[in-house]
């Protein structure tokens, strides 16, 4: 065992790697507060949305893919905002990132990637034409005597 290691001089080394792969110690400290987490990886894509993709297979599997939100999302970003061409890299069902899979279907008709709105002004909400069974009691107002 060497002295690098008893000293821990081997964790430092990688400490300083990550900080200077995010950018120096501010874009680390804005990317460890919009993420909750540092990491160092290769990038392996973005898509048109301005996401970054990477990978590192340091970390253990399920955990060694992760995707970093365009700052156009500021600090609402959700797993719906993935498209789908990324969806089958992030959850391991290709090996091949779109860019280099040439089997992947592109047609006219394919609709364009929409996130999920559930929770927001923009949520789809049905209209009814039928009463509902249950209404609300409406209080009869007060009459002075």
């Amino acid at each position: 065992m060497s002295i690098g290691k008893i000293l821990a001089l081997d964790k430092v080394a990688t400490f300083f790697n990550i900080i200077r792969q995010n950018g120096g110690i501010r874009a680390s400290l804005y990317k460890l507060y919009r993420q909750d987490e540092l990491k160092d990886g290769v990038l392996v894509g973005e898509d048109k949305y301005g996401n970054k993709y990477y990978e590192n297979p340091r970390f253990f599997y399920g955990r060694n893919r992760w995707v970093e939100y365009s700052d156009n999302y500021n600090m609402n970003y959700d797993g719906s905002q993935i498209p789908a061409e990324w969806f089958g890299w992030m959850h391991y069902k290709t090996d091949l990132p779109p860019h280099q899979d040439p089997s992947r279907p592109h047609y006219k008709w394919m609709s364009d990637f929409t996130e999920n709105l559930s929770g927001t002004t923009g949520q789809y909400t049905p209209y009814s034409t039928t009463r509902p069974k249950v209404e609300a009691w409406v209080p009869k107002p007060k009459t002075s005597q």
